[in-house]
Order: structure tokens, then C-alpha cells, then sequence
């Protein structure tokens, strides 16, 4: 999974959401976003990027600053769900 192209993707709904006014509203609706159109594989290389870059940062990549934020404070319903 090229995680420059879900970083790109990632900041282009962070730009969009970032646009609400209320910003606890943007927040959670990036996470949501994510968390419903986004596949297990894009979820957890995304995830695991945040792993090695706290930041969101490295190279020629950022993360936006809402997604950032989104994601980190909703980690836990981003992260799929492990087989039993």
C-alpha cells in the first residue's frame, strides 16, 4: 500500500471537513469518514504510519493537521477488528 497516495487522500478529506465551522464536528466526521469508506488495509497502513511518524510527518509527506487530530483521537474505532 503506497502510504504517500493515503496520505494524499487522507488530506484531501481533512481539507474537506476542515471547511465545518464546529470543529468537534469535523473531527469526528473525518474519523467517521474514514472508518466507513476505508478498507482494513488503508485503516492499518494508515494507523501504522502514525506508528513510526507521531507527527504525521515524514520525508515529502504530511499528514493534514485535522486528520491528525481525528485520527489520533479516534484510534481505537479505526483500528479493524482482529479475526477470533
Amino acid at each position: 500500500m503506497d502510504i504517500a497516495n493515503l496520505i494524499r487522500m487522507a488530506n484531501r478529506i481533512g481539507e474537506y471537513f476542515d471547511a465545518l465551522p464546529d470543529r468537534e464536528e469535523a473531527l469526528d466526521s473525518a474519523a467517521t469518514h474514514i472508518q466507513k469508506s476505508w478498507e482494513p488495509r488503508m485503516r492499518i497502513a494508515l494507523l501504522g504510519f502514525l506508528d513510526q511518524h507521531a507527527d504525521g510527518q515524514a520525508d515529502d509527506v504530511r499528514l493534514h493537521a485535522l486528520m491528525l487530530e481525528a485520527i489520533t483521537r479516534n484510534r481505537a474505532r479505526l483500528t479493524p477488528a482482529q479475526p477470533a
